[in-house]
């Protein structure tokens, strides 16, 4: 099911990049680079199931979906340059600055940034009152109290001591931000009110396996390979950089992973009016997935 999704969200990316770059330019070839280079895409995928879940068919929630992919794709770019965490691969390719330089790499990221608000603005299919709840839901992930303070946070703390509360917040603005975006995009392709119920169940769910998402990242950068991962293996640990394992141990980290799972489901199951079970299999996937 997955997989079905994925080939039909990069097409959608690939129409989008052509859409709104200069196609001639190394600009256009960078980002197109970055953007389709692989992935999980499971911030776009969540836009779509949460978007089903209520209903709302994946036509017309493609376009959030990629939305949010781009802004991925951004932050992705910025994290791996060498004022960031100097990182050469990503996905199993050499990262943008590498494999064009890294004036490009910084501009790429600049554009996908832009490119995913003018798409929301652009997409017909939800209303404009819609839109611009969408717009704000991810202008807020992204920005300055969400996933770009969680990377400043990520900076200053390489080499500190943090309590697993400090570590959470990190994690629940880095990466969790994001994450909870994507599910509220989703619920918001719908022209039907989302109660406060659902709201909370919703973001309680997606706290959840945003947590959990980086858990199963701290573990497998321990114990699998880089071939695997697409990306260096061990690089937290040589930058000195807090992880779950780091401050729970590896039994810890896991018992940590699915007491997350367990939060998850049960935050579904307080929607029983709406069709979660696709949801509910995202998080089973983030909590045994090797890459």
């Amino acid at each position: 099911m997955f997989e079905n999704y994925k080939t039909l969200i990069d097409d959608e990316l690939q129409k989008c990049i052509h859409q709104l770059s200069d196609n001639g330019s190394i600009l256009a070839r960078a980002i197109h680079y970055s953007t389709l280079l692989g992935g999980k895409r499971i911030r776009p995928i969540l836009v779509l199931l949460s978007a089903d879940s209520f209903g709302v068919k994946t036509e017309q929630a493609i376009t959030p979906a990629c939305a949010v992919e781009l802004i991925h794709a951004y932050s992705l770019i910025h994290d791996d340059l060498p004022a960031m965490d100097d990182d050469e691969l990503r996905r199993g390719q050499a990262t943008c600055h590498i494999a064009f330089d890294e004036a490009t790499a910084i501009l790429s990221g600049d554009a996908l940034q832009t490119m995913a608000f003018e798409l929301l603005s652009l997409d017909s299919n939800i209303p404009a009152s819609n839109r611009l709840k969408m717009i704000q839901t991810l202008a807020h992930a992204s920005g300055p109290k969400g996933m770009v303070l969680g990377q400043s946070i990520d900076f200053e703390s390489v080499g500190r001591q943090l309590s697993i509360e400090q570590l959470e917040n990190m994690h629940k603005h880095k990466t969790g931000a994001l994450i909870e975006a994507s599910v509220m995009l989703g619920a918001l392709c719908s022209s039907t009110e989302i109660s406060f119920a659902e709201e909370t169940a919703l973001k309680n769910y997606a706290s959840a396996i945003g947590l959990a998402f980086q858990v199963q990242d701290d573990i497998l950068d321990i114990v699998s390979d880089t071939q695997t991962l697409g990306k260096t293996q061990g690089a937290d640990v040589a930058l000195n950089k807090p992880t779950y394992p780091a401050l729970l141990g590896m039994d810890g980290a896991k018992n940590k992973l699915m007491l997350l799972h367990e939060e998850a489901l049960s935050s579904l199951q307080k929607m029983p009016e709406r069709n979660t079970s696709k949801l509910a299999e995202i998080s089973y996937f983030i909590v045994k997935r090797t890459l």
